[in-house]
């Protein structure tokens, strides 16, 4: 329906009223950067006219350092030369006045000035200006005298100056209002030529306006007389082809349609699309795969209740910030699945809004390896900066004059020793993981008779123990492959049982390696027995594999913290682990070396009954009369 416009809604209107708006502001504009600027020039020229030349400022100054009987008289007639449009007035560093030029005010000559800023000026030697228009509009500028022949520091006297600025403000009136009435009569100039401008501009545009509404009708015969080749001629054309151009868009429309449709079908990413309310309309069989549910079960439901977002987002957020978002299905799955969801909206040429696009990204794997690497990171962090704290401090100590103390000083130095190792032994560690991570760990394989060699490892360890006891008092701890005897109490003992099969079993075998796991495992034994415990070690063989265990009668690990255990930098006891040098990388070494020679690592514990951990490793029979461990 053609609806009569306004004349305050019409084009015409608007064209005129924001040419002569946009000239108004652009005078206004150059009128007040211009009067600014005439303002800041003039009171600029004015402070520059009241300055004390520094010619002047040494014949002030000498005669304020004769102090002869005509150095009063001298000074008024200094700055009598000056002008009589300021009130001058002369203060020695004493803060007596010398000399003023108001006659009104000869009296104060010879008294102390009550000005503190005076006062301020002589004793800071910095110059002081300041434009007060409380009480009309002044200048006052207080400069320091300096000592012309001595130390330029030395501050004699100031010069006081006061000046009406009152002329200077009123020049600058007057051309402002010289500036606006010009204003005014460009403004109405401008109206009248908008006026005419906006007449030439508007009527073909308004022959345009009612071809569109035909076409609108379904009607495309009609023609725009075209008025010139300008923007306007140029639109004329663009109308009156429009007609063609919408049956081959309509065209085009339907074929990419059915683009579409193949596309989303054969995508790897979930597609959803809604309508403006939210509801599904449209989702591809990836979609209904991550959802786990049929396309007639979600075609109409509220894609808000679908995503379970609709406590944290309404439909508005959506639209307006097309937010990305994670979103975790993993509890109505029977496998973990994390999303990548972005939202996109759906409009048309107009920018209406008829919907929104969903896309769905499968991202479980990737958050899974962000996950684990920001728990690396924040582990070896972690476990890093405890040690080097612990150096810092006794350094630290040492630096400030415990190294001159017979008794702290060594045992400082031992500890610092102490955490450099295990720095050394954690560095160590994570290398090792990381060639067996990259698989760039050289395994060096050999035959070995199992019996001798778990035989030999648990003879080092019966050894040590024997010595720890035996001369707890006169020798330093002995140390295993892994590190120190772990033991935090002296004076526990222990001891190592065996339960091996006779028949010699033959393995192949990365000796270090395995000696490795065998310490790490043995350490954390010999670590949580309590006083008098038993460690039993079995070695025994069952159909195509060897099964070695070592138990002990220690504390024992929680349920809770079974499937962790052998997890990089995961504890039970993190305070007590971390007091007796444990790097928490033990027996994530030791699974990742079992699983090397591919065997398989796993631990049984009751809590406060103790722990068993088993080793099976791949064994076929050989028949071989073997050989002596001792020749190794």
């Amino acid at each position: 329906m053609n609806k009569k416009i306004r004349l305050l809604q019409s084009i015409h209107f608007k064209i005129a009223i924001v040419f002569v708006l946009l000239l108004l502001v652009t005078l206004e504009v150059i009128g007040a950067s211009f009067v600014k600027q005439l303002e800041y020039q003039n009171v600029r020229d004015f402070k520059q006219s009241l300055q004390v030349t520094p010619y002047i400022q040494n014949q002030l100054s000498n005669e304020l350092l004769n102090n002869s009987g005509n150095a009063n008289k001298n000074i008024k007639e200094i700055i009598g030369d000056m002008g009589n449009s300021a009130e001058i007035q002369v203060v020695d560093n004493k803060g007596t006045i010398r000399g003023v030029t108001n006659l009104n005010n000869q009296s104060t000559v010879g008294q102390k000035t009550r000005n503190p800023r005076v006062k301020q000026v002589i004793y800071s030697g910095h110059t002081e200006q300041e434009v007060n228009e409380s009480l009309g509009s002044y200048y006052t500028a207080i400069q320091p005298l300096t000592n012309p022949s001595g130390d330029s520091n030395a501050v004699v006297g100031a010069v006081y100056i006061r000046a009406s600025m009152e002329d200077v403000y009123k020049r600058i009136s007057s051309i402002t209002v010289i500036f606006l009435t010009s204003s005014l009569v460009a403004g109405l100039l401008g109206m009248a030529l908008s006026i005419i401008i906006s007449r030439a501009i508007t009527r073909p545009i308004d022959e345009m306006k009612k071809q569109a509404i035909q076409m609108a009708r379904g009607d495309y015969s009609g023609q725009v007389k075209i008025y010139g080749q300008d923007e306007l001629g140029q639109l004329a054309i663009a109308v009156n082809n429009l007609s063609v151009r919408v049956e081959e868009a309509q065209e085009a429309s339907e074929s990419e349609r059915r683009r579409l449709d193949s596309v989303l079908s054969h995508m790897t990413d979930g597609v959803i699309a809604t309508d403006r309310r939210g509801n599904i309309t449209i989702i591809n069989e990836t979609g209904q795969d991550f959802l786990n549910v049929t396309r007639d079960e979600l075609l109409g439901q509220s894609l808000l209740k679908v995503l379970r977002i609709s406590d944290e987002y309404s439909l508005r957020d959506l639209l307006e910030t097309q937010q990305e978002m994670v979103l975790d299905f993993s509890e109505q799955q029977d496998h973990d699945l994390i999303l990548h969801v972005d939202f996109s909206l759906i409009q048309k040429e107009t920018g209406y809004i008829t919907g929104l696009v969903c896309v769905l990204h499968d991202v479980t794997e990737q958050q899974k390896n962000e996950q684990e690497q920001r728990e690396f990171v924040s582990n070896v962090s972690h476990e890093l900066r405890t040690p080097l704290t612990s150096v810092r401090s006794y350094i630290e100590a040492l630096n400030d004059g415990a190294w001159q103390d017979p008794e702290l000083a060594p045992n400082f130095l031992k500890v610092t020793q102490e955490e450099t190792d295990r720095m050394i032994r954690m560095i160590n560690d994570l290398l090792s993981l990381s060639r067996m991570d990259q698989g760039t760990a050289k395994m060096n394989l050999e035959y070995v008779n199992l019996n001798e060699f778990f035989g030999y490892a648990l003879d080092r360890f019966d050894m040590m123990i024997k010595r720890d006891q035996e001369h707890e008092d006169d020798l330093p701890k002995l140390t295993t492959s892994a590190g120190k005897l772990p033991t935090d109490d002296p004076n526990k003992k222990y001891s190592i049982t065996r339960d091996f099969t006779k028949r010699d079993l033959w393995v192949e075998i990365d000796t270090d390696k395995f000696m490795q796991v065998i310490d790490n495992i043995m350490n954390n034994a010999i670590k949580y027995s309590p006083d008098g415990g038993v460690i039993t070690c079995r070695l025994l063989e069952t159909h195509r594999h060897v099964i070695l265990s070592i138990s002990d009668q220690g504390l024992g690990i929680p349920r809770k913290d079974l499937g962790k255990i052998f997890d990089r930098f995961y504890r039970v006891d993190k305070a007590r682990s971390r007091k007796q040098g444990g790097t928490g990388l033990g027996l994530a070494i030791s699974k990742e070396v079992i699983e090397a020679h591919r065997g398989r690592v796993w631990v049984d514990s009751q809590e406060g009954k103790g722990s068993t951990f088993y080793i099976s490793l791949p064994y076929e029979p050989i028949d071989s009369d073997g050989g002596d461990w001792d020749a190794i």
